[in-house]
């Protein structure tokens, strides 16, 4: 397939984060961008500014008849959307041209120097670091997430580099052609699309084996590369790690260099991994040192990736993207670092019924180390219910007393009982949006106060 002579690119679910990227590429490029999505959102709002015409009901007569040429038409579509979609597989009987997203994700960097970013938990801050850090280099990137300094999920640049975030969900990141690649974590995880743990690591496996020049792992995955740790032996080494006036300073060893007082906004440890994976394969590209330090201090985070929605001296709202034990356990490792001596609470939107049940014990155990704990419903994403299966189930696996589910309608008013003075809002469902509502309305009341 010739990307030259598409005229016109269709998107099923165009609301989606790695969808929306590949839309605003497109769109930049100078094609005619339509789509569908289930329901507006702020990343809708935003396509539908930058001229894009989306509809919110599945029918084919939504579909503009410009989109109608198959000559010159690709639909590109989500595996997160229904196999039974009707405007899908309209255009499979059709015979249109239809790709997922990693397929086409795929054929867009296929001629580029490919920088891919693997990882069950990490990939999508260290991508926009390293995103940050390309740009330098004219480099376009495809994140996960909206980085804060572009407010985005494309960072436009040259057709020479790409920077992508690599998604392990339904073996995506198998259609990429890496000519760098680092893998920040193999945690069990996505066990709805794979048959079992070891067919998840197998994955990676393969992903690694597409890897034309260099390979980058965190140290201890059962994978053959480049290493980097924190004070611990390591190809790529960050030590002497402090905090000062908030943010966090660290050296970094490479195999050939060091950097010194390297100053970074993002707090916790897990983030300065991610930031020692950016810098790795940025000075494996080719990057100067110098050039990497300067780029990871003016770097302003990603949206729902510790970012504080309030942050006044009486009180603070965090809000994350943290849907898996592991990222659970690292938001509540960063805030106690931030917050040693104040009470937190956790608001935690629990995701997929499947990942609830995988995962119960270790959810529990996670949430536990919070002083405080409400809980929403699932948020079912592409799942119907799994009997037994709930939020109840997870709250009576959790020891710490200060326990409760709560709904949406009474968050408010919960978070408002809580004594002490963090919140922290955790999940990948529409909790997202709430956080806003919730924010708002906290800002409103401290206004009056005033």
């Amino acid at each position: 397939m010739n990307l030259k002579e598409i005229h016109t690119v269709y998107f099923v679910g165009i609301g989606g984060i790695g969808m929306s990227a590949i839309a605003r590429y497109f769109a930049a490029n100078g094609k005619k961008i339509a789509g569908y999505d289930k329901t507006p959102s702020k990343i809708t709002k935003e396509l539908e500014r930058l001229g894009v015409a989306i509809n919110f009901e599945d029918v084919v007569q939504n579909i503009l008849p410009a989109f109608l040429d198959k000559e010159h038409t690709l639909v590109v579509y989500t595996p997160a959307v229904s196999e039974n979609h009707t405007q899908l597989n309209y255009f499979l009987a059709q015979q249109f041209t239809v790709l997922k997203r990693a397929e086409i994700l795929g054929k867009i960097t296929e001629n580029t120097c490919c920088l891919a970013v693997a990882g069950t938990h990490g990939k999508t801050t260290t991508s926009s670091i390293l995103g940050h850090i390309m740009a330098t280099a004219n480099a376009t990137s495809f994140l996960g997430g909206i980085a804060e300094n572009y407010h985005s999920n494309l960072i436009l640049g040259g057709t020479e580099i790409s920077v992508v975030e690599a998604d392990e969900f339904d073996r995506s990141f198998l259609q990429l052609s890496p000519n760098i690649a680092c893998v920040t974590s193999m945690d069990a995880d996505h066990l709805d699309s794979y048959e079992s743990p070891d067919a998840l690591a197998d994955s990676f496996i393969a992903f690694s084996e597409k890897v034309s020049g260099t390979l980058i792992v965190a140290k201890g995955l059962p994978l053959k590369g480049l290493t980097y740790a924190i004070d611990a032996s390591a190809d790529y080494r960050a030590f002497n790690l402090r905090i000062e006036s908030g943010s966090c300073i660290f050296d970094a060893q490479t195999p050939t260099s060091k950097i010194e007082n390297i100053s970074f906004e993002l707090p916790g440890r897990h983030n300065i991994m991610n930031a020692l994976a950016a810098i790795a394969m940025a000075d494996v590209y080719g990057i100067s040192l110098e050039n990497i330090k300067k780029c990871l201090g003016t770097f302003k985070g990603v949206a729902r990736r510790f970012s504080y929605k309030i942050k006044t001296e009486n009180f603070v709202l965090i809000d994350d993207y943290a849907h898996h034990p592991t990222a659970i356990n690292a938001v509540e490792n960063a805030v106690r670092e931030m917050y040693p001596e104040r009470e937190v609470l956790v608001v935690f939107q629990p995701h997929l019924f499947s990942r609830t049940r995988d995962f119960i014990d270790d959810f529990a155990l996670a949430l536990n180390k919070f002083d405080a704990i409400l809980l929403l419903d699932i948020y079912p994403a592409r799942e119907i219910p799994i009997p037994g299966v709930d939020s109840n189930w997870l709250l009576s696996k959790i020891k710490n007393p200060h326990k409760k589910l709560t709904q949406k309608k009474n968050l408010l008013k919960d978070i408002n009982n809580f004594s002490g003075k963090v919140v922290v809002m955790l999940g990948a469902g529409d909790i997202g949006a709430l956080v806003d509502e919730v924010s708002n309305e906290l800002l409103k009341a401290m206004n009056h106060e005033v």
